[in-house]
C-alpha cells in the first residue's frame, strides 16, 4: 500500500472517525503547494480558515466549562495559547498527521511535513473536515481527545508577548512599542500580514501572521527573544 495512504488510514484510526466523504479528507490533507503552478488542485486553505473558527468555538466552550468563574480577560489568553500555531503543530505531531499530508515534491523534500505552519494548517483543516463530515459533536470529541494534553500544560495565565514587550520597554525607560503593517498578501479568505515592531534604540523585528494581531504578537515575541528578554 502507498505509504501516504497507509498514514491516512492510521490518522482516521487515531481520531476515531471514518470519513463518509473521502474527497473532503483528501482536500483537508492537501497543501497549497501541490501542483507547483501546474493544474490547480483543490487544497486545504479554505478548510484551514473554517477550522480556525471551529477550534475557536470548541476551545472557548471547553474553557468556559473548565473555569466557570473566570472572567473574559482570564480566558482570552488561555484560548490564544490553545489555538496558536505552535499548539496546533504539536497536536498534529502527536496525531501523526505529517505523513498523511499531500505536499509538492519540493515542499516534501525540504521537510515540509515537519514545518509548524504546514502542520498547524493541516490540523485546522482536519478539524473543519471532521466538522463537515461528522458534525459538531464529532469535532468536539476529537478536539477534547487531541487537545487534552494541551489543557493540562496550559499555564494559568499565559503571558501576552505584547504585554511583556511593553513592560520590558518601560523597565528600560523607553517609550511604548509601536507596530506597523509592512505588507499584506494572500487571498482575502486567508491573508498573511507582515508586521514591524519598533522600540526606541533597538533594531526593529518583523513577523508574519494570519491576522494583524497574530503578526504583532509574533513580532513582539521575536524582539523579546532576540534581546534575551523572553
Amino acid at each position: 500500500m502507498d505509504r501516504r495512504l497507509a498514514a491516512v488510514e492510521q490518522l482516521e484510526r487515531r481520531v476515531g472517525h471514518v470519513f463518509a466523504d473521502r474527497s473532503l479528507l483528501d482536500r483537508a490533507l492537501t497543501h497549497a503547494s501541490v501542483g507547483d503552478g501546474a493544474k490547480k488542485t483543490a487544497d486545504n486553505e479554505v478548510l484551514e480558515f473554517i477550522g480556525d473558527r471551529v477550534l475557536g468555538l470548541l476551545t472557548a466552550e471547553a474553557l468556559a466549562l473548565r473555569y466557570p468563574k473566570a472572567k473574559e480577560g482570564e480566558l482570552a489568553p488561555r484560548l490564544n495559547a490553545l489555538v496558536s500555531r505552535e499548539t496546533c503543530a504539536r497536536v498534529a505531531r502527536r496525531a501523526e498527521l505529517g505523513p498523511a499530508l499531500r505536499l509538492s515534491a519540493s515542499s516534501s523534500k525540504v521537510g515540509g511535513r515537519e514545518t509548524d505552519s504546514i502542520l498547524a494548517g493541516g490540523c485546522e483543516a482536519l478539524m473543519a473536515a471532521l466538522y463537515h463530515d461528522g458534525g459538531l459533536e464529532t469535532a468536539r470529541r476529537v478536539f477534547l481527545d487531541l487537545w487534552s494534553e494541551e489543557f493540562d500544560r496550559s499555564p494559568e495565565r499565559p503571558r501576552d508577548p505584547k504585554t511583556s514587550l511593553q513592560e520590558w520597554a518601560q523597565g528600560k525607560g523607553k517609550p511604548l512599542p509601536t507596530y506597523a503593517v509592512k505588507d499584506r498578501s494572500g487571498p482575502d479568505h486567508a491573508p498573511v500580514f507582515t508586521v514591524e515592531v519598533m522600540v526606541a534604540g533597538v533594531d526593529p523585528a518583523f513577523a508574519k501572521g494570519r491576522s494583524r494581531q497574530e503578526a504583532e504578537k509574533a513580532a513582539a515575541k521575536a524582539l523579546l527573544e532576540r534581546e534575551g528578554a523572553s
